[in-house]
């Protein structure tokens, strides 16, 4: 099966995802969301088979820098177009299809030290899939607030026209975002957990800022949803606390991911 042809149709597909969003959103009315779900779960099929033929390996899963950022990609597209059969989370896909077609072009072209994972290692295989759910809903979350913080300003100036057209109310934004944080946190409490009882020194030289920076992620979520509740946290304070807590994740993997993987082992 031929890796090219597979992965240029799910870029094709993104594509036309997005492209067909962002000019429905210039033209103030819907895109169709029969064609948005179809489109889109036709481009994570074939995004699926190219992840299959690029991580599965004879002595394990190949789960290098550019083949993790497309699989984390995937999971995000896969979770919105799920969460869209029921909610209005589909105006995601302007941002989120382009990056997932472009994870796929570097997975695909560019070359990157591998990091093998024997099948059987179920314990390190749980962990790793823990991780990227708890990275891809956190990060749904992130563009979540930040779609929230947009509408939240042209509200507030009286500008109603393009892209605040095809929102869900506020209210719904709101409470879609703190649905993603609940289900991040759980998820990356599971990832926490599974690493301390299946890695092996979690806290060595190598993976220590990687922890680190994982536990000071899930305190900065478990305090948001604490002054969610105890406290009424909404609006701008929520938006603040949810980017600060992703992209403390993203630091703590795809920066040490990118230079372990790239700048020391590139060397």
């Amino acid at each position: 099966m031929n890796i090219i042809i597979i992965s240029v149709f799910a870029i094709i597909c993104y594509c036309t995802t997005a492209i067909g969003q962002a000019l429905a959103i210039k033209q103030n009315k819907q895109f169709r969301k029969s064609l948005v779900l179809f489109l889109g779960f036709s481009a994570s099929l074939f995004q699926a088979i190219t992840l299959y033929l690029l991580i599965h390996e004879p002595n394990g899963i190949n789960l290098g820098f550019y083949n993790v950022s497309s699989v984390i990609s995937w999971m995000i597209i896969n979770i919105v177009l799920l969460s869209a059969l029921k909610k209005p989370v589909e105006s995601l896909l302007v941002f989120l299809a382009p990056l997932a077609a472009l994870t796929i072009i570097f997975a695909v072209t560019q070359e990157a030290p591998k990091t093998l994972i024997p099948e059987r290692n179920f314990g390190m295989l749980g962990h790793i899939l823990f991780s990227i759910l708890a990275y891809s809903i956190l990060t749904i979350a992130a563009f979540q607030a930040v779609l929230l913080a947009y509408q939240n300003y042209k509200l507030k100036h009286h500008q109603l026209k393009g892209i605040l057209k095809v929102f869900p109310p506020l209210q719904t934004m709101e409470s879609l975002l703190f649905e993603f944080v609940w289900a991040g946190l759980i998820l990356l409490t599971a990832s926490l957990a599974t690493g301390f009882l299946f890695v092996d020194d979690l806290l060595a030289q190598h993976l220590a800022h990687k922890t680190f920076l994982s536990i000071f992620a899930w305190l900065v979520f478990a305090t948001l949803l604490w002054g969610r509740h105890q406290l009424g946290w909404r609006g701008n304070t929520a938006i603040k606390w949810t980017i600060s807590g992703t992209t403390l994740l993203m630091l703590s993997y795809f920066g040490s991911k990118f230079v372990l993987d790239l700048v020391l082992q590139g060397r």
